[in-house]
C-alpha cells in the first residue's frame, strides 16, 4: 500500500507539473499576442506588465500529516492579499485570502510559532494562520500600523513591535487575548523597530532605528518602558538584538562594532564588550525577507521562485534535489515608472518584485527581466535609457539594441551598465534630467535611512566622471524633488521637505532655487509658495518660463528672469491630485508647445498662451504612474497595468 501510494503521488505530481507548464506556455503566448483592449474615449488597456507577486515572508514547515509544505505571504499591486501554501512534494497549492483589506500595505515581518502557526501584522491587523487547520484562526484590529519585528516569549505569547510610533502588541494563542500596549517610546521621526526580544523573566526589548538608534526595555506587568542607551551613545542605524539560550537578551547599538555588546536582563543593561559566541534560541521570525529553509524532517528548502513558480527541496542525506512547479493567483506587480526608450518601445519598472519591462506597441510583445533594484526615475538620452534607482541612489545606462544582461557593479559588459551610486546622499532618486546638450545627466532625490537632506549627482556621459553635491551645498535640510534646465544653461530646482526614510524633518517649507551654470552654486532661492511642502514636477514651457506643480494640487508658471510666479491655478478643486509616484513624470510633452498634465482623474491640456487648463479626457482608471508620449499616445500606469490615451489630432 505504501509503494502504491508513493507511485500515485509521483504520478499526480507529474500530471500536475505538466498542467502547470502548459498553462504557463498558454499564458505567455496569449500575453505576447494580445492586442490592447479598447476602453472607449481614446483609452486602451495594454495589459499586466509583470504577472508575478512578491513574497513577504517564506517558511518551511509541515501540515498535520507531517507532509512538508511551504508557506508564503504574497503581495501584488493591491498589497498583501493572501497566504500561499504549497505541498513541497507535489507542488499543489492552496490560497487563502487575507481576512482583512490590504489597502496597499503588506507584511514587513512575520513569525512561525512553536505551535506551528504563522503570524503577521499590517494595516493595523494581527492575523494567525493555523497550519494544521488550514485556516486563519484569529484576526484582531490594533491601533498600531504595521509590525517590523516579531518574537515569541517563553510562555508562548507572540510579540510584535510596530512602525511608526514604536508600538508593542502581545497575543496569547492559548487565551486568544490581544493586548495593544500602544507607543512605548516617542521620537520626532518615524521609528523602525527592526528587532524585538524577550528575556526569560518577561521583559521585552525593542531595538529602534534609524535617525538615532535606541533600545527600549518594557515591563508588561506595570506597562512601563525605559531606555537602555544614553543620549551621548546613540548612533544612526539599527540596533541588533537576539535572545540567547541562557535566558538573556544580547544587543549592539546602531552601527556599533563587535566590541560594544550589551547584555539585557530584568530591565537592566550591562556592557560586556566582545561577545564571540552567539547561542541563539530558535525563534523563526524575520523581516519581509524572511526565508526559513529547514523542514521538520531535516529536508531543506533550497529556493522558492515566484517568477518561474518553482521550488527546490534538497535531501540532506542523499544531496538529491527535487524541483516542483506550483501556481498562484494575483493581479501583478505595481508599476513604478513608465517611459519611452530609444528604440521606440515603452519601458519602465515594477517593485515587489523588482523587474524591468519593455513593451512594443507595434507587435504587442512583452519582455521583462530581473532588475538591479527599484527603477524610480528614467531618462532617454541619445541611444541610452538612464535609470535612477532605489536603494543606494544608483545610476544605470541601458542600451536597448544589445542583449539584456543582469547588472553587476564590476562588469562593464552588463546591460544595463552600472555607472555609480550615491548613498547615503541620495537613496531614493526622484528626478533625472540631461543638460549641456545631453552631455551631463543630473539626478536628484532624498537621502538614506535616518538622514535629512538629499543632494545632486552630475554624471558626465563622455568622461564617466561625477560631481556629487551634498544638501549643505544646495539648501541644508532640503531634498530636491524636481529639476529643469533653463534656456541659458542654469538649473532650476524644486525641493521637498521630506527627509530620508525614517529621518527627521528639519525644514518647514520647500523652496525653488537656481544653480549657476558650470559652478553649480546656488545663486537664488525662495519659498515662493509659503508653507508648500513639495515642488512635485517642473517643465520648461514656451518663452523660457517654467511650468510646475506644487504639492500635487497647484499649477504655476515661473519666470526665471524676474524670479517670480506669473500665473497660478488651484487644480486640486477642479481635477484632484496629480500622479505622485517617486519619480512623478507629471508633465507629458507631445509636441514643442503641446504639453499635458496627468492627474489621477484624467488627462489635462495646458494652453501655451493663456495657461488655461482643460480636461481633455477623464480616465476610466485612476492614473497612478506618470508616463510618456509615443506615436500619438500618452502611456501611463495604473496598479499593475499599462494604459494609453490617444491624443486627438
Amino acid at each position: 500500500m505504501e509503494v502504491r501510494g508513493n507511485a500515485f503521488l509521483r504520478l499526480r505530481s507529474v500530471l500536475w507539473n505538466m498542467l502547470g507548464y502548459l498553462t504557463c506556455l498558454f499564458l505567455i503566448a496569449a500575453t505576447a499576442l494580445a492586442a490592447p483592449a479598447n476602453l472607449g474615449q481614446g483609452f486602451f488597456d495594454h495589459g499586466v506588465v509583470v504577472s508575478a507577486s512578491k513574497h513577504r515572508g517564506v517558511v518551511a514547515t509541515c501540515d498535520e500529516h507531517r507532509r512538508n509544505h511551504v508557506l508564503a505571504w504574497l503581495s501584488d499591486h493591491r498589497g498583501g492579499y493572501e497566504l500561499l501554501m504549497v505541498d513541497a512534494l507535489t507542488g499543489r497549492s492552496e490560497e487563502f485570502d487575507m481576512p482583512f483589506p490590504a489597502q496597499n500595505t503588506a507584511p514587513y515581518a512575520s513569525l512561525l510559532s512553536s505551535r506551528n502557526r504563522f503570524y503577521t501584522h499590517f494595516n493595523s491587523y494581527l492575523v494567525e494562520f493555523d497550519v494544521a487547520r488550514r485556516e486563519f484562526t484569529f484576526v484582531g484590529k490594533t491601533e498600531s500600523a504595521m509590525a517590523m519585528s516579531f518574537t515569541e516569549d517563553d510562555e508562548g505569547v507572540i510579540w510584535c513591535a510596530t512602525y511608526p510610533r514604536c508600538g508593542l502588541i502581545a497575543f496569547n494563542p492559548a487565551t486568544e487575548k490581544l493586548t495593544d500596549y500602544g507607543s512605548v517610546h516617542g521620537e520626532k521621526w518615524s521609528q523602525y523597530p527592526a528587532h524585538v526580544a524577550a528575556d526569560d523573566t518577561g521583559w521585552i526589548y525593542v531595538g529602534i532605528g534609524t535617525t538615532r538608534s535606541q533600545i527600549v526595555a518594557f515591563n508588561p506587568r506595570i506597562r512601563k518602558a525605559k531606555t537602555m542607551i544614553r543620549e551621548g551613545r546613540r548612533r544612526k542605524g539599527y540596533p541588533y538584538l537576539y535572545r540567547n539560550v541562557n535566558g538573556k537578551v544580547y544587543g549592539r547599538p546602531g552601527d556599533a562594532s563587535q566590541s560594544r555588546w550589551l547584555t539585557l536582563y530584568r530591565g537592566q543593561v550591562t556592557r560586556i564588550g566582545e561577545h564571540a559566541r552567539m547561542r541563539k534560541k530558535k525563534i523563526v521570525s524575520g523581516s519581509q525577507n524572511l526565508f526559513y529553509k529547514r523542514f521538520p524532517d531535516g529536508q531543506r528548502l533550497e529556493s522558492c521562485d515566484f517568477i518561474e513558480r518553482k521550488l527546490v527541496v534538497q535531501d540532506p542525506g542523499s544531496r538529491r534535489k527535487k524541483v516542483v512547479t506550483f501556481e498562484y493567483g494575483g493581479q501583478g506587480a505595481p508599476l513604478t515608472t513608465v517611459a519611452v526608450a530609444p528604440n521606440q518601445t515603452v519601458c519602465g519598472g515594477t517593485m515587489f518584485p523588482m523587474r524591468f519591462f519593455c513593451y512594443d506597441p507595434a507587435t504587442f510583445e512583452w519582455l521583462n527581466w530581473e532588475s538591479f533594484g527599484q527603477s524610480n526615475t528614467v531618462l532617454t538620452q541619445s541611444n541610452r535609457l538612464y535609470v535612477g534607482g532605489y536603494s543606494g541612489g544608483f545610476l544605470l545606462a541601458w542600451n536597448p539594441v544589445k542583449k539584456w544582461s543582469f547588472t553587476r557593479r564590476d562588469k562593464v559588459e552588463s546591460n544595463p551598465r552600472f555607472l555609480t551610486d550615491c548613498k547615503p546622499i541620495i537613496d531614493r532618486p526622484h528626478d533625472l534630467i540631461a543638460i549641456d546638450n545631453g552631455q551631463t545627466v543630473v539626478m536628484a532625490g532624498t537621502p538614506g535611512y535616518g538622514y535629512t537632506g538629499g543632494g545632486l549627482l552630475f554624471w558626465n556621459r563622455e568622461t564617466h566622471r561625477r560631481i556629487l553635491l551634498d544638501h549643505r551645498d544646495i539648501l541644508p535640510g532640503h531634498s530636491t524633488m524636481s529639476l529643469v534646465e533653463l534656456t541659458d544653461g542654469r538649473i532650476l530646482g524644486g525641493t521637498t521637505t521630506r527627509p530620508g526614510t525614517g529621518g527627521q524633518k528639519k525644514v518647514s517649507q520647500s523652496e525653488l532655487y537656481l544653480l549657476a551654470k558650470g559652478s553649480w552654486d546656488v545663486v537664488w532661492h525662495e519659498a515662493v509658495f509659503p508653507q508648500a511642502q513639495e515642488y512635485s514636477d517642473l517643465c520648461l514651457g514656451p518663452n523660457g518660463c517654467v511650468w510646475g506643480i506644487v504639492d500635487h494640487r497647484r499649477f504655476f508658471v515661473f519666470d526665471p528672469v524676474q524670479r517670480k510666479i506669473v500665473h497660478q491655478a488651484d487644480t486640486g478643486t477642479r481635477f484632484g491630485s496629480t500622479v505622485m509616484q517617486q519619480g512623478p513624470r507629471v508633465f507629458v510633452r507631445a509636441a514643442e508647445n503641446e504639453i499635458y498634465i496627468l492627474f489621477i482623474k484624467g488627462v489635462v491640456r495646458v494652453d501655451p498662451v493663456t495657461f488655461e487648463l482643460r480636461m481633455v479626457a477623464e480616465s476610466p482608471v485612476p492614473i497612478r504612474v506618470g508616463g510618456d508620449f509615443l506615436q500619438g499616445q500618452i502611456f501611463f500606469g495604473s496598479g499593475s497595468r499599462l494604459y494609453s490615451y490617444t491624443v486627438s489630432q
